[in-house]
């Protein structure tokens, strides 16, 4: 998530050089052959490219506004992330205590608090094992595909593709319980929510957890695996390729059938300039290649904004920062247990929250 006002002129011209060149080559192309080499047979009438340009504009935003729907809906999924982890914390905190403990199970503070700890590390152990899934790679995700998006991606810092998920994992489990979850595999942060119950059922049954108190704990944990469960099916089901193709498609067609619209134009209001200003006259139609190439970026940039933020936690600098938002509920969540170790935030580079 870029947390400053802009992008700047210089990062958006470096992130669609190869475009922009490919369109001013296109238009200086069709440029040549019509006025150097008198080829005016390449000529294309401006109103079907209009219409052309105009249903590319509609599906352009059509798209646009749908991804934008999927990056606020995730962004709401770990709002609420955040809300249910601060509360957990708290309900710890309150919970485990040995107000209820039966015979011969109370504790003495300090291993209730280490109690309290587990709970808590093993909360944000889930965190991270649901935000190493949410950066996992699917076939349909291509930021990694294109040469800028590469280069964007080696100056931020996005923690899941610099730290192995085993030795993330390890600063919050027991060395039996990584063992368990790395053994059983496939939904890591389902099995430590349920590693999560299993506690929880036994603090209860030692009485340092009252029956009530249990029941909302649980019903935490069951809010939990919604909020996973959500941000899963954004991860899981992609915008529908069709429309996604179509508009590639589109927006290709119509950048490459531009100049041959463009083009002529100019061409005629050149000769329109000729009694007036003979020199400009004659040079005027080569202006069609920077007006030509701005609205070639225009429509492409549009589309490629829209390809890298349909996928809203696949790494690029437009993500919902969730390494980000997992810190910040790990600062949290350990203030509120007491715990003696409070990390720092992660860095942030480029003006990018990961």
């Amino acid at each position: 998530m870029l947390i400053k006002k802009f992008f700047s002129i210089k990062e958006m011209a470096l992130w669609t050089r190869w475009e922009t060149l490919l369109f001013a080559l296109l238009a200086a192309s069709v440029t040549i052959l019509y006025d150097i080499f008198d080829q005016k047979w390449i000529v294309l009438p401006w109103t079907p490219i209009a219409l052309v340009g105009t249903a590319v504009a509609f599906i352009v935003s059509f798209r646009n506004n749908a991804v934008y729907g999927r990056l606020w809906e995730a962004r709401k999924i770990w709002g609420g992330i955040v809300n249910d982890s601060r509360t957990f914390s708290i309900h710890v905190g309150d919970m485990v205590t040995n107000e209820y403990a039966k015979e011969g199970e109370a504790l003495a503070e300090d291993e209730l608090k280490k109690e309290r700890i587990i709970l808590v590390h093993r909360h944000m152990a889930w965190l991270t094992a649901l935000r190493y899934a949410m950066r996992s790679k699917k076939k349909w995700e291509s930021f990694m595909e294109h040469q800028t998006n590469r280069e964007w991606a080696k100056k931020i810092h996005t923690p899941e593709f610099v730290i192995d998920e085993k030795d993330a994992l390890a600063e919050y489990l027991s060395e039996k319980e990584l063992e368990f979850v790395m053994r059983v595999g496939g939904n890591k942060a389902a099995t430590i929510i349920k590693l999560q119950s299993q506690h929880l059922r036994r603090l209860k049954e030692k009485g340092l957890l009252w029956e009530f108190s249990f029941l909302v704990l649980e019903k935490r944990l069951a809010s939990l695996l919604t909020l996973q469960g959500k941000s899963e099916r954004i991860k899981n089901f992609p915008y529908p390729r069709q429309y996604a193709t179509l508009n590639v498609y589109f927006v290709w067609v119509f950048v490459a059938l531009l100049p041959f619209g463009i083009v002529p134009e100019f061409a005629k209001l050149g000769d329109e300039l000729h009694d007036a200003y003979p020199f400009i006259s004659e040079f005027f139609i080569w202006i069609s290649i920077p007006f030509s190439t701005l609205v070639s970026w225009v429509f492409h940039t549009m589309e490629r904004i829209g390809t890298v933020g349909e996928n809203p936690f696949e790494g690029s600098a437009n993500d919902v920062p969730i390494s980000t938002i997992a810190r910040n509920i790990e600062i949290d969540v350990r203030t509120c247990v007491g715990d003696s170790f409070i990390p720092d935030p992660f860095e942030v580079k480029e003006n990018v929250q990961m």
